[in-house]
């Protein structure tokens, strides 16, 4: 039996011209996208999700044209926070149209046909040995959902992306050199040391990072109009990146986004989400100059 060791080239399987195939696919279809900003962290629980979301609704009442991709395929959460579970995809011009809420937001997520607590399938060939096969499956299907997409003309597109440190690694590469990533964290000692670690594993693969936001700031306590205490201080120093915004937990924020957040809702940003947006498109001008 051949081992990996024996096989030349690519065996004669034409993975390679595949792979670049399903590149020029992905460039072609976000040729029309001027910024793509990965949020990661590497640590879950971190509020990837919920401040995606809100920095969405803050670019977009800026006047931006902005659409969320939902990277997480097996986890996905968008489509519920947006009220597009169940939005039929149908097609555009050049690819699946961007199901939109009535405020114009774009939102792909998988979470828009996958019922209840579905899952999506990924097959594997190797019976007991599925970790082979499915994160080399679960990018295929992204790469071929992203190419799929009439993405049209957007100032950003921001993609939640799945926790781990490995994936965020993994999601910056495919996704292609044009992007630059967003790194979110929580003031713990804990969440800092993964999003360390995350950061240094970016660096070595020459990622651009824009910088960090801090969520979960404390307390949003809005009948009093002030932040109160939700972790005791870290130990930990700052992370040697950018801090673009420091979001509080706001309770009316996630029971927004757990009710789909309506399109008639009317919610005053928490301190902090607006100077984090402005930070941001800061940075991205900034990363245009120097390009």
């Amino acid at each position: 039996m051949k081992t990996y060791f024996d096989v030349q080239g690519d065996g004669g399987s034409g993975i390679v011209a595949q792979v670049t195939a399903q590149r020029e696919a992905m460039t072609a279809a976000l040729a029309g996208v001027r910024h793509v900003v990965l949020i990661g962290s590497g640590k879950g629980g971190v509020g990837k999700s919920t401040a995606t979301m809100a920095l969405g609704q803050s670019l977009r009442r800026r006047g931006k044209t902005v659409a969320i991709l939902d990277a997480d395929l097996n986890g996905p959460c968008q489509a519920q926070m947006a009220g597009l579970e169940g939005a039929p995809w149908v097609p555009g011009l050049r690819g699946l149209a961007i199901p939109r809420r009535r405020d114009g937001l774009g939102v792909v997520s998988c979470g828009s046909f996958l019922e209840g607590a579905a899952s999506l399938e990924l097959p594997s060939v190797a019976q007991g040995d599925e970790h082979v096969w499915r994160a080399t499956r679960e990018l295929t299907t992204l790469g071929q959902l992203v190419a799929s997409i009439d993405w049209g003309s957007l100032d950003v597109l921001l993609v939640d992306l799945p926790p781990g440190t490995e994936s965020t690694r993994q999601h910056a590469a495919f996704l292609g050199p044009r992007v630059v990533l967003v790194l979110l964290t929580i003031p713990t000692d804990v969440a800092r040391g993964v999003v360390a670690r995350s950061l240094a594993a970016l660096r070595r693969d020459r990622a651009v990072v824009l910088g960090q936001i801090e969520n979960m700031a404390g307390y949003y306590h809005r009948a009093e109009e002030r932040i109160l205490p939700l972790f005791p201080p870290p130990r930990r120093g700052e992370l040697e990146l950018p801090l673009l915004g420091r979001i509080p937990f706001d309770p009316e924020l996630a029971r927004l986004c757990d009710a789909g957040w309506p399109s008639d809702a009317e919610l005053s940003p928490p301190p902090g989400l607006e100077e984090a947006t402005d930070n941001l498109l800061q940075a991205l001008a900034a990363a245009e100059i120097t390009a």
